[in-house]
Order: C-alpha cells, then structure tokens, then sequence
C-alpha cells in the first residue's frame, strides 16, 4: 500500500509454471497487498506453482486468450478493492523491480496509466528482441502516433500500470480477446485523454519467456494499424466506431 492506495499486481499467465517462482520473488512485497494469477487453461502446472506460492489464482476451464484473460485479471483486482493495478507478465520477461516507481507515478495524481518502455532506453535489440520485431514495432509506432496525434515511444509493451479509474471507464469489454486486445485498450485510454507516463524497461527474451509466431504478429500488426484508422475516423467524426463509445 502507498499512502492508503491497495497496490494490487496481476499476471496474465499461460504455461508459465517454469518462471512464476522467479517473477514473484522480485516482486516488492512492501507496498504490493495482493497478488492475482489468471491461468489461462495451461497445459502445465502453472495454477498449482502459483498456488503453492500462495498468489490467489483463477483457472479460466477454456483458453480465452491474452485479451480475454486480461479481462478476468482487471475484473478480479477491482472485485478486491484496487486502486492501482499494475500487469506484470509471469514469464519473467519484465523485471519486477520496476513496479515500485511505476506505482508511485500513479499514487502521485500526475498521471493515469505507466508503461514499461522497451524502447526508450535503446536496450532492446541488446536485451533479444528479435529485428524483425523491433523493425515491425517501430513502423508500427510511428504510424499510429501519426494517426493518433500521440508521442507514445512503443505501443506493444505488456509491462502496464492503471488507476483504479481508468480500468472502470474504459470499455474494454468491447475489445478482441487476442494480442490486439493490449492495443485497442491504449488507444482508448488515449481517446478518452488519460495521461500517460513512460519508463523506461529492460526485457529479456529466451525460451520460457511467452512469445508469438511471425503469422500471428503479422494479424497482431494489421489489427493495430485498424485500431489507429477507428482512431482517427471516430475523432474526426467520419465514423463513430463502438470501440470508442462508453455506452
């Protein structure tokens, strides 16, 4: 807790019983008060490591995917009385350390949302990201802050942090259950004018840590690009599109 706000971290979680014990380790348990995994029908012991760990887990009975598994992780953390909400992917991929500052710039009042950067600081070829990934995710950037008139650094970080009030007012039940989900949530966020605050974010990249094939982020790309023209037909008033309504 940071002055009377219940920090509450989530984990998105699909086969990654071989690197849950190492992500919550790191995770600082001073100013975190709870710790919610959402298992998205693993085919390995993922809901029992994290239950041994004592984290309270929530075991979807059918795959829903990233997005639709996120849903239940946001869902749950309001249920418990969150005020801060910070997504931390337990395929130890994202370093924990970082959920402290990324707390206190929200306990702060200054900003509304925090993303872990990969980008920013020029570490994330050095750090495994994959060229073709890096290359995707800088043409991907600079065409959706052209549409969106935003001077975000990268748009496909999983590393998140949220007030209490963003996750109730942004209607991300209309949102994919897929990867895409991740971006049409920053895009209203954006729409619906949250501050956003950026740091910068070391990642790794190796065999445990979750990844998606190059067809899968190839869907994943042309769904952000569709996500950014919804943007800007709806704020030019061409197109109201249901993504960027609260009703």
């Amino acid at each position: 807790m940071i002055r009377n706000k219940k920090i509450v971290v989530v984990m998105p979680a699909y086969n990654a019983e071989k690197t849950i014990r190492e992500t919550y380790a790191e995770i600082p348990k001073d100013i975190v008060d709870e710790v919610i995994l959402v298992d998205d029908a693993s085919k390995d012991e993922t809901a029992k490591v994290a239950r041994e760990l004592g984290i309270k887990t929530y075991v979807h009975p059918k795959n829903r995917g990233y997005g639709g598994n996120q849903k239940t992780c946001y869902e749950a953390a309001l249920k418990c009385g969150a005020d801060i909400v910070i997504m931390l992917h337990p395929d130890y991929q994202y370093t924990p350390k970082l959920i402290a500052p990324m707390a206190f710039l929200l306990e702060s009042g200054l900003y509304d949302v925090v993303l872990g950067s990969r980008i920013l600081g020029g570490q994330a070829l050095a750090g495994g990201m994959p060229l073709y990934k890096y290359i995707s995710n800088r043409f991907l950037t600079f065409t959706q802050n052209m549409l969106m008139g935003a001077k975000i650094s990268e748009y496909h970080t999983g590393y998140r942090a949220f007030t209490r009030k963003v996750l109730e007012t942004v209607p991300m039940q209309k949102n994919s259950d897929d990867f895409v989900f991740d971006n049409q949530m920053l895009s209203q966020i954006h729409f619906f004018g949250f501050k956003i605050a950026e740091i910068t974010c070391p990642a790794k990249y190796f065999a445990e840590a979750s990844s998606i094939n190059f067809v899968r982020s190839s869907i994943y790309g042309l769904g952000c690009l569709w996500t950014a023209l919804q943007f800007r037909l709806t704020k030019m008033k061409v197109i109201r599109f249901n993504l960027f309504t609260l009703n």
